[in-house]
């Protein structure tokens, strides 16, 4: 499966919109290769690594952020599970799974609801370790600043402090697995 394929079939190559999400994506690939290969013991399916890290962000297209040109309806939150519905209907069933379980540090049902977010009322908390390095690189790197560089630990907590004290254990738990390296 070609990932980028995919991705074209929902966003205007060469659009800005388009870059934001490839550049994003192909960092977060690249952390999370990086990790694959620092912990042969975790037996990790590295092709699918790399296909959902690509595609882990699809849906914001259907979400309202101009900031990073996304012109849709939906609230930024419910990209996961929005590029999951997406994926589904395209038949990549686990990497709909990567979709939804990856924002912040995974969303459990009681989080959801306590926050009152205008998602579905499931556990959205990656299982698989492929969802949750993927999940993990993620808050290594944004879509609104330098696309390709890499935030400090302290940046990549904070953007998960604001789902809880949980979402932050949650997140420590993932870095002491992982131990990331830094990419170039």
């Amino acid at each position: 499966m070609n990932p980028l394929g995919v991705i074209e079939k929902y966003y205007i190559k060469g659009s800005t919109l388009y870059d934001i999400i490839v550049t994003h994506s192909s960092a977060v690939a690249d952390l999370s290769l990086a990790i694959v290969d620092g912990h042969p013991e975790l037996g990790v399916d590295r092709q699918f690594i790399y296909e959902g890290a690509m595609l882990h962000d699809i849906g914001i297209i259907r979400t309202y952020a101009p900031g990073i040109h996304c012109e849709g309806s939906a609230n930024y939150i419910c990209h996961g599970y929005l590029g999951s519905e997406m994926l589904q209907a395209e038949g990549l069933y686990r990497h709909a799974l990567v979709c939804e379980r990856h924002t912040g540090a995974g969303l459990p049902l009681d989080e959801i609801i306590s926050m009152e977010l205008p998602i579905p009322h499931r556990d959205m908390i990656p299982v698989s370790i492929e969802e949750q390095i993927i999940c993990y690189a993620d808050k290594f790197f944004s879509k609104s600043r330098d696309l390709k560089e890499q935030k400090s630990l302290d940046s990549a907590l904070h953007s998960v402090a604001k789902y809880g004290e949980a979402s932050e254990r949650r997140f420590r738990k993932m870095h002491e697995l992982f131990s990331i390296p830094r990419i170039v």
